[in-house]
């Protein structure tokens, strides 16, 4: 396990692309966070260390986005609103898991279950300190 501590947005962009160097195609990454802490933000950094150039959104209504760099898809879901494992089924979620893209889930607590043993988790925390700062422990990853 790894912890970090980013003192503001550019912080977790840069953290994010960090760890973008170490993904390869077929890994899950899941999120973990309250509402705010950044999520959103690490996957922008993602995408960027992936060399992505669309701009990055949250699929909070859509469940998922998908993007294309020269090398991987990179699936970005939102799994907030899913009201129950049918809904992630009607999208083929399990067919964008084993396809060999790199898949990153926001809220993924929320369906814990459905996720292999070899995904990285990755927790994001506000701080007592400082509003903009937050508390980023990676598991399952090696060293960035």
């Amino acid at each position: 396990m790894q912890e970090f501590i980013t003192f503001n947005e550019i912080d977790t962009i840069k953290l994010g692309e960090k760890t973008a160097r170490l993904l390869k195609p077929g890994d899950i990454i899941a999120l973990e966070g309250d509402l705010g802490t950044g999520k959103t933000v690490f996957v922008k950094g993602v995408a960027m260390g992936l060399e992505i150039g669309e701009h990055v959104t949250s699929p909070t209504f859509n469940i998922v986005h998908s993007y294309e760099s020269n090398s991987v898809t990179l699936h970005h879901f939102d799994v907030y609103r899913v009201n129950d494992e049918d809904d992630l089924f009607e999208i083929g979620f399990e067919e964008y898991l084993y396809k060999g893209d790199i898949c990153i889930i926001e809220w993924a607590d929320l369906i814990k279950n459905m996720l292999p043993d070899n995904t990285i988790w990755i927790k994001l925390q506000r701080t007592d300190d400082n509003p903009e700062q937050r508390i980023i422990t990676i598991r399952g990853l090696e060293s960035i």
